[in-house]
Parts: structure tokens; sequence; C-alpha cells
């Protein structure tokens, strides 16, 4: 059933007149006839009898104008439910540990009248995220994805390096060091459970490996952060890589420490996905937030070549 029909008919019914309901829909009068007659023949029963006076609802039409009215109200409210801004930003921020969900966290702290839902797609690697981004399960996605990986109407804007830190436990042979380069780490056991082949962060952390000589394993099962922190904090030659941004809990015991790496500085790149020519207002005022609030990129800033600039 034609919806503009119906909501015709219910303009005819509304002002009693042909010519009425034309200047209130802005269409010619002649348009409303034929979308009236359509209407009638499509549920073979006459609406409306027209008099001198304009036009007045049949027997049928009285019994029908309750009912296109619902379904006009329907039709609104289900154009509404996806309007822009209407309902709540969802953004994938991979895991709520790292450094885009707290950018997303201090967004929503400097901004607390949007409505938007974190969620992290922890199981899927990058191109599976922007296919999520293009299917709509979610509106936008925190990846590192390389530019000749983006899909098709996905839009990708690098809005969020993390520089990477060194967490070593006290008795670690660089425990006390202010700052390293990542040369200082060869030779040293970077252990970094959770490392799943064929995500991004498999492809960033072989490429850092690589460029520095470095020996990144995930080696062993992953018992969750916590019993990575008691490990460092046995251990006086494991050590991990952690954001910057990145919130780890620890008993105080442990004693561990965040060492900055400098001379590079490794940065996880984060790009955001977003359906191209998505309206959404959240979407663009996060967008907004990240370029003129973000952490800005250290000036000695390393990512692997892949990575778009």
């Amino acid at each position: 059933m034609d919806a503009e029909a119906l909501r015709t008919f219910v303009a005819v019914a509304e002002t009693g007149q042909f010519q009425a309901a034309a200047d209130k829909l802005g269409i010619s009068q002649q348009a409303v006839s034929k979308r009236i007659a359509a209407l009638e023949r499509h549920i073979e029963v006459t609406l409306l009898v027209r008099t001198s006076r304009g036009s007045r609802l049949s027997l049928d039409g009285q019994v029908f104008l309750p009912h296109a009215k619902k379904v006009l109200a329907a039709l609104e409210q289900a154009e509404q439910a996806v309007r822009p801004g209407s309902r709540p930003l969802r953004v994938d921020v991979l895991n709520r540990r790292i450094s885009p969900a707290q950018a997303v966290y201090r967004f929503y702290r400097s901004h607390p009248e949007t409505d938007l839902d974190a969620v992290t797609l922890s199981k899927e690697n990058a191109a599976q995220a922007a296919q999520a981004v293009l299917e709509g399960t979610v509106d936008a996605s925190f990846r590192a994805l390389p530019a000749d990986q983006v899909p098709a109407g996905i839009s990708a804007e690098r809005l969020l390096d993390a520089p990477l830190e060194l967490l070593v436990g006290p008795g670690h042979p660089l425990a006390d060091a202010p700052w390293v380069s990542p040369a200082d780490l060869a030779g040293h056991r970077i252990w970094i459970p959770g490392i799943r082949p064929g995500t991004e962060w498999a492809a960033f952390y072989q490429a850092l490996s690589e460029a520095f000589g470095l020996s990144i394993d995930a080696l062993g099962p992953h018992f969750g952060d916590e019993a990575l922190m008691d490990a460092l904090a046995d251990s006086v030659s494991l050590a991990t890589l952690v954001g910057s941004g990145d919130r780890y809990l620890w008993p105080q015991t442990h004693d561990l420490r965040r060492i900055p790496l400098h001379d590079p500085t490794p940065v996880y790149p984060h790009v955001l996905l977003f359906r191209s020519g998505d309206q959404h207002p959240v979407l663009t005022a996060l967008r907004d937030h990240l370029r003129t609030a973000g952490p800005r990129t250290p000036h000695d800033a390393w990512a692997p070549d892949w990575v778009d600039r």
C-alpha cells in the first residue's frame, strides 16, 4: 500500500476538499485525485464521496480512516527511530581497558548530554569490525587497518595514536630506567599473551619486532590481565607492552613499573572506521573532539609502514 496515498486520503478527510488537501501536501489537485483513485482500486472500496461542497467520507472511509492514521503514525515512528541522532551512537572500542575506551569516556565526560553505547567486538579482527560497521551492527570502530584494506562505503580517519610503554616488575634490569628506546629492548623477552594470528595487533607487533629486532611472543595460555600482572611481578626477565592510556590495576605489593618508550616512540595507530556519509551528530562531535582534545602524536612517533599517515 502506498504511504503517500494514505497520507493524501487523510489530508482530504481532514480538510474536506481535494484542493485544500493538495495545498496542504504541496501537490496538484490532479495528483490528489490520482492517489485517491489508486488507493480505492487497491482496497476495492469507495472511500470518499464528492459533493457540491467538497468531499465526505463514505461509510467504508469512516472505518478506514483511523487505521490509516495508525499506519502513518507507525511509519513516522519508524523513520524517527533511525534518523541521525535519534538513537545512541554505537562505538566499538575493542577492549574497555585500552586507549579507545578511555578516549570515548573522556568525550562522554565532556559531553554528558550525548547518547552513546561503547561496545567491544573483541573477537573480531579489523576486517570483520569494518564489515560490522558496513552492516550497521555498530556505527564506528577503532582499529588499525591499512588504507588499501578499507572496504568501499567505509571512511577511515586516524585519530588516536597510543604511545607504547614497557611494563615490568621491580626486579627487571630496566625497572628503574626513566625511559628506554625500542632498541634497548633487544634481548629481553616481551610477552603479550592473547595475540591471535590474523588480527591487526598481531601484524602490528610483528612489524615492531622486525623493525627493532625484538623478541615478542604470545606463548602459553592467557589467563587474563591479572595473571599477567602476577607473572611480571614475580619475574626478573619478563616484560610486556601496554598503551600509555591503558588502564590496568595490580596490587600495590607488585610494584610494577611503567616505562615510556622514546627515540622513537612506537605508537599503536587507532583508526576510526565509520560509514561514509554517516550524519549521526554524536559521531561528528566525537571526531571533532578527538581532533582537538585527543592526545597528540609524539614528534618521534613510529608506526608500521602499512599504516595510513
